[in-house]
């Protein structure tokens, strides 16, 4: 998505949000002074997800010598860049909602997984101090590590379903009734899913969990087009390393928590925009068939 038709689709977006927050605002009590900016709300939400779709891995380096340098006429009334950094936590909010308004649609299979987002290198947790109250020690695969997991739910044309992120201690069968609210058919997960009570649990919603067994379990009988489903779970690995190679979600350089938040949604909204994304390139009457 080019850089004007991504201020169009945020632009659109504010100008029927915006109204309609500030009169909840309004009703609720929560009335705050707000500095008039030069920047509008949807020019700070487009340079941030436009960053995310940019090959800059450091913010302050895409805002100092692409934006300001190449993007004056595009943004003609740019801040300086701590007055900017400022701004962004005014962004969380909408960036969230607007998130919400690209979720896919759900099609009868879903894949799960979790992800660390690392905070800071290990040998530093001690001294770290920004996520010091959120942020938390977690294992995966990959070995320990030290900052939050970010769960995702994609659809099998690999469109965001739902997410959600967790200190790094938790498990990641926990989210799981929470993320497939209102969701059908079969969701796919790898061995760290496992889990009886899970199973019953989303089984009642008419929920059908497939997982693979572990090697000191009993093996099971499984429909032949399970098995072809769980071969094709790398659908969300492959998300999860575009997400944070390419739209650079995770780095260890945040000095605020509301900030980091901002940059997750950021970096998920950038994904949503993204014009290919991992598929299974199957037909919505086959689906049915595969769900069956």
């Amino acid at each position: 998505m080019s850089l004007a038709d991504l201020f169009c689709d945020i632009d659109d977006f504010c100008r029927l949000f915006l109204p309609a927050w500030h009169r909840q605002r309004l009703t609720s009590g929560d009335r705050k002074r707000q500095r008039a900016s030069r920047l509008t709300l949807s020019e700070i939400m487009t340079i941030l997800v436009y960053f995310h779709q940019s090959q800059y891995r450091n913010f302050k380096a895409f805002y100092l010598l692409h934006v300001c340098r190449h993007c004056r006429g595009e943004f003609p009334n740019l801040l300086s860049y701590p007055r900017f950094v400022a701004l962004i936590p005014t962004a969380l909010m909408p960036m969230c909602i607007y998130l919400h308004t690209h979720r896919g649609a759900d099609g009868g299979i879903a894949f799960i997984d979790a992800t660390s987002l690392v905070v800071c290198h290990n040998r530093r947790i001690h001294s770290h101090k920004v996520f010091k109250q959120v942020a938390r020690r977690g294992k995966t695969s990959m070995g320990w590590f030290y900052g939050f997991k970010l769960h995702l739910v994609v659809n099998d044309r690999g469109e965001l379903l739902a997410f959600r992120i967790t200190p790094g201690n938790v498990d990641d069968r926990e989210p799981v009734p929470e993320l497939t609210r209102g969701l059908t058919g079969k969701p796919i997960g790898d061995r760290g899913y496992i889990s009886s009570q899970l199973f019953h649990v989303l089984w009642e919603r008419s929920l059908h969990l497939v997982t693979r067994i572990r090697k000191n379990m009993h093996n099971k009988l499984m429909p032949l087009v399970d098995k072809l489903l769980l071969r094709k779970r790398a659908i969300i690995e492959t998300i999860n390393d575009q997400i944070k190679n390419i739209q650079q979600v995770e780095h260890t350089r945040h000095r605020s928590v509301v900030n980091a938040l901002v940059n997750v949604l950021a970096a998920l909204v950038a994904y949503t925009h993204q014009p290919c994304k991992p598929s299974l390139n199957v037909a919505q009457n086959e689906i049915k068939l595969l769900t069956c």
